[in-house]
């Protein structure tokens, strides 16, 4: 059997950092990181990209050596992501700040509104009702991180913590301090208006619930295999006829419907900077579908059927 030999440079100033002698043809991209890691123990296999090019895209760790496109003696590219963190402890820690944060405006700790109001309740009952819609959410998305989500990759840089635990808490905190302060005013069109956009948080939630379980019995446990999803029996599913990423969809869904409930222009604005950053999201795995999948359905849009 012909082995491979491989040298790693590094991405950035073209220096050789490790030698690799008689790798099997068979071997993945994964097993070769676990081999430059003993040479460089400082970069463990998931802070690693190895490339083919210095500016090309990162290999997939089950790539297999002997189908790339490389000879006898392979040259790889390295370069450092960083330091890296799990993806359950990011959306934990991401998720589990807004629901204390909020519950802390809404129990009127002190220094937070004036003395008076200390461990005060609001007279109106749209508050409390906001409080129990915005704690189902983040307690759906914790449980869902435990128990339904399964991640194609294990770790992300460690920086993103900060970034996004930045952006939900700060959210969270500028949302309940409007939306619990002692003057805070209900919506103008009041029970009905209320009732209404509670009726449509509460379906997109399901909905977002029900087609994260639809993505989950895609993947089989710790595999990283992709699939065209499809509408199930479940009647939440069948939107995946128009769309690609319908839990962004009813995630929007849900939003809007707080937004009408609480009437709060924080809220509002908490939406829109959603809207656009999910349309982003939802634009990238709709490429990304379409460039994996050549029969890919031509009817769905990414995240507004028709229109987006």
């Amino acid at each position: 059997m012909k082995h491979y030999e491989v040298e790693i440079l590094d991405a950035k100033t073209k220096d050789k950092l490790c030698f690799l002698d008689k790798v099997e043809p068979n071997a993945t991209i994964g097993e070769i990181k676990s081999m430059f890691t003993k040479s460089h123990p400082q970069f463990y296999p998931t802070r690693q990209s190895i490339r083919l090019d210095p500016k090309g895209k990162s290999l997939k760790d089950e790539d297999i050596l002997q189908h790339l496109p490389v000879g006898t003696t392979a040259t790889f590219y390295f370069r450092d992501l960083g330091a890296q963190i799990s993806w359950v402890t990011v959306f934990l820690t991401e998720y589990a700040g807004p629901l204390i944060i909020y519950l802390l405006f809404y129990f009127r700790v002190p220094f937070i509104y004036a003395p008076k109001y200390d461990f005060t309740t609001s007279k109106h009952w749209v508050v409390h009702l906001a409080c129990m819609c915005h704690s189902f959410h983040y307690v759906k998305r914790l449980l869902e991180t435990l128990f339904v989500h399964r991640f194609s990759h294990g770790t992300m840089p460690l920086r993103n913590i900060f970034k996004n635990c930045t952006y939900y808490w700060g959210f969270a905190a500028w949302m309940a301090y409007y939306i619990n302060h002692p003057l805070y005013t209900p919506p103008i069109y009041g029970e009905q208006q209320v009732k209404l956009a509670l009726i449509m948080f509460l379906f997109c939630q399901i909905g977002n619930f029900s087609i994260h379980i639809a993505l989950r019995n895609l993947r089989p446990p710790g595999s990283k295999t992709r699939k065209i999803p499809y509408p199930t029996k479940n009647p939440f599913t069948w939107i995946f006829l128009l769309v690609s990423c319908p839990n962004y969809t009813y995630e929007l869904g849900s939003w809007l419907g707080f937004t009408l409930m609480t009437q709060c222009l924080p809220v509002a604005f908490f939406f829109i900077v959603g809207f656009i950053q999910m349309t982003v999201w939802a634009k990238g795995k709709h490429r990304s579908y379409q460039k994996e999948f050549p029969h890919y359905p031509t009817l769905r849009s990414p995240i507004l059927p028709f229109v987006l």
